[in-house]
C-alpha cells in the first residue's frame, strides 16, 4: 500500500485537513466557488477563501470529534475573530483584483457525531 506525505502527518492535522476538504465540498456544492485554500501571512491564516455572488467570503473552519468541551462553532475566540481579519486585509491588500467585491467571514463547524458529521454554516459570523 502506497502512502501519502498526508499519512505521515499528526492525527489532529489530518482530522483539520479533512475537515477543510469536507467543508470546501459542502460549500461547492451550495453554489460558492474556491478562490483560495490556507492563505497565510504573517498576521494568520484563513482556511478557505470563496466567492459568492458579489461576495467575497473568509472562511473559518473549526472541527470537534467530540463536543463534550464545546462545539466546534463555541471554540473561535476573540484572538481567533481578529487574526482571521487582519489576515483577510492583507489577502484584500495584495489581490486587488477582488477589491470591487464586498466580503463577509463565515464559519463552518463540523462536529462528529457517532458514525456521521454535523456540517453547520454560519453566515457572516464576525
Amino acid at each position: 500500500m502506497k502512502k501519502n506525505l498526508k499519512d505521515f502527518l499528526p492525527l489532529h492535522l489530518r482530522l483539520g485537513n479533512d475537515a477543510e476538504a469536507t467543508a470546501e465540498q459542502y460549500l461547492l456544492q451550495k453554489g460558492l466557488a474556491l478562490i483560495c485554500r490556507n492563505y497565510h501571512c504573517k498576521c494568520g491564516e484563513v482556511d478557505l477563501i470563496m466567492q459568492d455572488t458579489n461576495l467575497l467570503v473568509f472562511i473559518e473552519v473549526r472541527y470537534r470529534s467530540n463536543p463534550y468541551f464545546g462545539s466546534a462553532a463555541e471554540s473561535i475566540t476573540a484572538r481567533k475573530i481578529q487574526r482571521c481579519r487582519n489576515t483577510a486585509s492583507h489577502y484584500l491588500q495584495s489581490h486587488r483584483q477582488h477589491s470591487h467585491l464586498y466580503n463577509r467571514f463565515d464559519v463552518i463547524a463540523i462536529t462528529a457525531l457517532q458514525s456521521k458529521q454535523e456540517i453547520l454554516w454560519i453566515k457572516d459570523a464576525f
